[in-house]
């Protein structure tokens, strides 16, 4: 019997462990980072100086890490999340922040809107892949092939046909299903 329930605590101290830790999300996009940074609890963000998941009020989190950790949100699911980390930014006129945002508004349904972030992404950088990408995406969604064509054409002449974005929009153009 002390066996057992040295065995039930010890199991149940694993769980709780593995509970506790951050989890790593899977990459699909953005920098070379999201691939890496993991997802911490709600109202915590991962701070890559320290570390270490961080509260989410930290001033010693800088908007890089904030954005990153917003698009790691974004890509695990968690699309509210990346909004309301996006909201603490310093600076959110940012490519990459307002590329995001698009990226999370269009995932929770709101299209339109997403398209309007991602313009003004394009407007601070026109050869800016991931933005025109997700903004394909976006027309594919609304059933606008030949503006989600255009965007991949403008990709082709930014980096090629075997970059990252151009595979993936060309993939959503032909398999709209899996977007």
């Amino acid at each position: 019997m002390k066996h057992s329930i040295t065995s039930t605590l010890l199991g149940a101290s694993f769980v709780l462990a593995a509970f506790s830790m951050p989890a790593f999300a899977a990459g699909g996009g953005g920098s070379d980072d999201s691939a890496t940074t993991p997802t911490c609890p709600k109202g915590q963000v991962w701070s890559s100086k320290a570390k270490k998941c961080v509260k989410k009020t930290s001033s010693a989190v800088p908007d890089k890490d904030r954005t990153e950790y917003a698009y790691t949100l974004a890509k695990a699911g968690r699309y509210q999340e990346a909004l309301e980390m996006l909201d603490t930014l310093k600076d959110p006129n940012t490519k990459e922040a307002l590329n995001y945002r698009g990226y999370a508004t269009r995932k929770l349904g709101r299209t339109d809107e997403g398209i309007s972030w991602y313009k003004k992404s394009l407007a601070l950088d026109p050869k800016y892949a991931k933005v025109r990408e997700y903004l394909g995406e976006a027309y594919v969604i609304k059933g606008q092939l030949d503006l989600a064509k255009d965007q991949l054409m403008t990709i082709k002449s930014i980096c090629g046909t075997t970059c990252e974005e151009y595979r993936d929009l060309h993939e959503a153009i032909e398999k709209p299903s899996k977007i």
